[in-house]
């Protein structure tokens, strides 16, 4: 039996009018699915003209007070994560 993860695909069309090179056009977010599942829809975007970046929607992370360890947003931002020294220096 594969493992079912929580995805996020970010995606992107290629556009020179911004300094990178590509514009961000959706964010979509997936209950839990097969990598192979993932795969399938990557390809799918991709056929359409899309770049897509997949990344797993939770990441463990450990608390820097505590030591303890949790799941994050892959997104969430260094200042906001309590595994970072910015977010308890207030």
């Amino acid at each position: 039996m594969t493992a079912l993860v929580e995805y996020t695909l970010e995606l992107y069309k290629s556009d020179k009018r911004v300094k990178e090179g590509k514009r961000l056009v959706s964010v979509e977010d997936f209950a839990p699915v097969t990598r192979a599942y993932i795969q399938a829809v990557i390809e799918s975007k991709t056929k359409l003209g899309f770049i897509v970046k997949a990344s797993e929607t939770w990441v463990t992370k450990r608390n820097m007070m505590t030591g303890k360890t949790y799941k994050e947003r892959y997104d969430t931002p260094y200042f906001c994560s309590p595994s970072s020294e910015t977010f308890w220096s207030m």
